[in-house]
């Protein structure tokens, strides 16, 4: 485990000024990973958006976003559920109430929505944040749920629960911590949690292509009604006999932990808003961006963000998604100036050896290792 504080120094440090020694034929193998996931039926479809020092490097969509029809991906326009990649959004948006002075991350979470039932500990947004409040994640088939929940009834679903641990004291990776986070947004802002957010962080990153389910349609809650939408993901599960339509599920509720609609344009766009310091920065990022501490040892998880380093000692911060019909990879690295957004249209396809692959590929000759 690398020392905490050598990993912030090497995150927050002085950027590097590195050319872009890629090759074609590192593309090329790429390119190859990445068709093959497809060719071999592990992937119905696959977006992927590639940027280096603000600037495309690659970008191409593989497969079907619909199986049936053979319409073929877009990274442009192809809409995928991005799952847990929602979080690093949402955080973002909590990071505006924090600079506000709307919501204070150290006080109780009950401050702001008082009638949430009583624990035998307190907690507060910033423990929910980071995962360390005691929430409990999804039981049985609560991960699929099909129902049109707003964001304050869905609390139901899991309120009457005790805490798992003392707030502080543990670990537990879940989303219902972020539909407390959102619905305590709502509370001290006044304003819809999607709706602050569009304003916050989707319109001025010109995230035209992000959006929120609608929580009053069922069967189909991800086809919203927008014209300048071109065309949505069918959502796949994969099984022994080949891909199947996913069953339907609404994600309004959950939409700060796991419910956003996007393209990996998009997705890479509000990454690289991170590196150019566009929304927020200083020590408000950096609180954002930096992995907490359980009893001595990092969880290389910040406030909404996956704070970690790859195989080869690379450092990114991002987000790994999995979800009904969804999974996605989005990762930052700083050091490289490197931002990959990869959506692909299939609850996990266990296809994530094969990702790191690609991504080792794209970075591994544009910057030596730093030992």
């Amino acid at each position: 485990m690398k020392p905490i504080t050598t990993f912030l120094q090497r995150i927050f440090g002085q950027k590097k000024n590195e050319g872009d020694n890629f090759t074609s034929l590192d593309l090329q193998k790429a390119d190859h990973l990445l068709n093959d996931l497809v060719l071999s039926k592990k992937v119905p479809g696959l977006a992927i958006t590639v940027l280096k020092n603000g600037k495309s490097l690659f970008q191409k969509g593989y497969g079907y976003a619909d199986l049936e029809r053979n319409i073929v991906i877009d990274p442009k326009k192809t809409i995928f559920r991005i799952a847990s990649a929602s979080k690093p959004i949402a955080a973002t948006a909590l990071a505006f109430t924090v600079h506000e002075g709307l919501i204070d991350l150290d006080a109780s979470f009950y401050k702001y929505v008082p009638y949430f039932p009583r624990k035998k500990w307190d907690f507060t947004i910033r423990q929910l944040a980071c995962h360390t409040a005691g929430i409990r994640g999804y039981r049985g088939k609560e991960y699929a749920l099909n129902k049109p929940y707003t964001i304050k009834e869905s609390i139901e679903i899991f309120s009457a629960d005790e805490l798992l641990f003392e707030p502080g004291t543990d670990y537990q990776y879940n989303s219902y911590d972020w539909v407390l986070i959102s619905l305590a947004m709502q509370e001290a802002s006044g304003t819809p949690f999607e709706e602050y957010v569009k304003e916050k962080v989707l319109n001025p990153l010109g995230m035209s292509n992000t959006f929120a389910p609608n929580v009053t349609s069922v069967a189909h809650s991800d086809y919203y009604n927008r014209k300048e939408i071109l065309e949505h993901s069918r959502y796949y599960n994969k099984n022994s006999l080949g891909f199947r339509k996913a069953i339907p599920v609404n994600n309004y509720f959950k939409l700060a932990g796991g419910g956003y609609l996007s393209t990996s344009e998009d997705i890479a766009k509000f990454g690289q808003s991170l590196l150019d310091d566009k929304l927020f920065h200083g020590d408000l990022k950096k609180e954002f961006l930096t992995a907490q501490m359980i009893n001595g040892s990092s969880t290389y998880y910040g406030l909404g963000w996956q704070v970690s380093e790859d195989k080869k000692g690379r450092l990114y911060y991002g987000h790994v998604g999995n979800g009904v019909g969804g999974y996605s990879n989005f990762f930052v690295y700083p050091e490289q100036q490197m931002v990959f957004s990869i959506l692909i249209n299939c609850t996990n396809p266990n296809v994530q050896e094969e990702l790191n692959e690609t991504i080792d590929v794209l970075i591994a000759r544009s910057v030596e290792r730093i030992a």
